[in-house]
Order: structure tokens, then C-alpha cells, then sequence
């Protein structure tokens, strides 16, 4: 397969691994700093790491952190490795294959990024460790987040927008607090397909909320779009 090509590094993919698409792009380009413009992570975990794009994102972003890239696939953890090392930021990066379920660390994270299966489990074999339930649901993900989480630490997802309610509801049981809450437009006047949820430990007083929406029209970007990652996309802004 081709690989994906940024302005500062290079994702090789592979048949076997979920392939780079808009929804890890989006994730990588806004997790963390929505509500703190000013925050910056020295800790990052991301769980189910595939090709490795979201932490290489992530790693360009935040110069000084260091970050641990989980999947339970030994064909992404190895892929995510590979293009870890192949990168700018190798040496403070890690993949491991391991299952979030039972992961141990005695470190805990600044922020904690996920772009995780959510599809329920079906008869279809097509990624299915990537795109369906079957290892880890949503209650999971967030139960063990929690473990991992620094006190003022962010918890960052992108799911559909339908699962929001529930994946809220879920986190606040945990005791995490929804903090942010972007919602993603395919297409300008289209369906709301997808959101970016961030949480934490404190409360806010009031919850940031926006739109972002992907192409004003069918194969043209919008501007927002192509600001949000001028510094990623090789297409970037002049």
C-alpha cells in the first residue's frame, strides 16, 4: 500500500492495519488543546495506536512529550513502531503491543487519545479489531482510562455522533467530566457524523462546544479545515 505522506513524516500502511483516514487526522490535529490553548502534554497514550499517525501527530505538536502508542494487534503495534522510528520524533516514541483490558504501567498520563472500534460486532471480518467491539467497548475504554489518567489530565475520543449521550453518560459514572465537545460535519449542510469528546477529573463551568465542518463542497476542503492542519497535510494553506 502507499504510504501517507505529511509535510514532516511518513506513515507506511500495510492490508492488514485499519488505513489513515479524516477521523485520526481531526483527533491528532485538536486533541488537548481545545479548551487550554496553552496546555501542553508531557505524557501521552494512545490506545489502539494502528499505523501510528494520531501519536506521530500528537509527537509534532508537542515537542517535549513522550508517548506510548498501545494496540492489541501485533501487525499495528509492529507497523506503529516502524513508522515511529522512521520518524522526527523517534526517540521519544514506543509502541507496544499490548491489551488495553490488562495493561500495567506505574506511570500516569497527561493525555490519554483513542480513536477506538465502535462499531458492535457483526459477521463482517473486514478490520474488525479496529472497527468492531469485540476487545474493547466503550465502558472499558473509559474504566481503564481512568487508571491512567494525571489529575488534570485530558482524556480525548472521537466516536459517532449518535454514540455521544451514552459515551458521556458512561464517562461521568467513571467520575470524568466532558469538558469539550466538537462536532464534525462531513460536508457543509450535511449529517452530523462524528464528535470529539475531551474530559477531565474537574468540573468545568461551562462546557467549549464547536463545529467543524470537512468540505464546504464534494472534493473541496473547507478553510477551517485546511488551517487545522496547515501544519500536517502537504496541501497545506499558502
Amino acid at each position: 500500500m502507499k504510504p501517507f505522506r505529511f509535510q514532516k513524516f511518513i506513515v507506511n500502511q500495510s492490508p492488514y492495519v485499519f488505513r489513515v483516514g479524516t477521523d485520526a487526522v481531526l483527533l491528532g490535529a485538536m486533541a488537548g488543546n481545545r479548551s487550554e490553548p496553552n496546555y501542553r502534554a508531557e505524557t501521552i497514550l494512545e490506545i489502539g495506536c494502528g499505523t501510528g499517525i494520531i501519536s506521530l501527530m500528537l509527537a509534532q505538536r508537542f515537542p517535549n512529550a513522550k508517548l506510548l502508542g498501545l494496540d492489541i494487534a501485533p501487525e499495528a503495534a509492529n507497523l506503529a513502531a516502524e513508522n515511529f522510528s522512521n520518524s522526527p520524533f523517534s526517540e521519544r516514541m514506543k509502541s507496544v503491543c499490548a491489551d488495553f483490558k490488562y495493561f500495567n504501567s506505574y506511570e500516569k498520563f497527561d493525555l490519554i487519545i483513542s480513536n477506538p472500534p465502535y462499531f458492535a460486532e457483526n459477521t463482517s471480518e473486514k478490520d474488525k479489531l479496529a472497527r468492531q467491539t469485540v476487545e474493547l467497548n466503550f465502558v472499558e475504554l473509559i474504566q481503564n482510562s481512568v487508571k491512567f489518567l494525571m489529575p488534570k489530565g485530558i482524556f480525548s475520543v472521537i466516536i459517532p455522533a449518535e454514540s455521544a449521550n451514552y459515551f458521556i453518560e458512561k464517562s461521568e459514572c467513571e467520575g470524568l467530566h466532558i469538558v469539550t465537545k466538537i462536532n464534525i460535519f462531513g460536508i457543509e449542510g450535511g449529517v452530523l457524523r462524528r464528535v470529539i469528546l475531551e474530559f477531565c477529573f474537574e468540573k468545568p463551568n461551562q462546557v467549549l462546544e464547536e463545529i467543524m465542518t470537512i468540505e464546504k463542497s464534494p472534493r473541496q476542503y473547507s478553510y477551517e479545515y485546511l488551517e487545522l492542519t496547515n501544519d500536517f497535510h502537504v496541501f497545506h494553506l499558502k
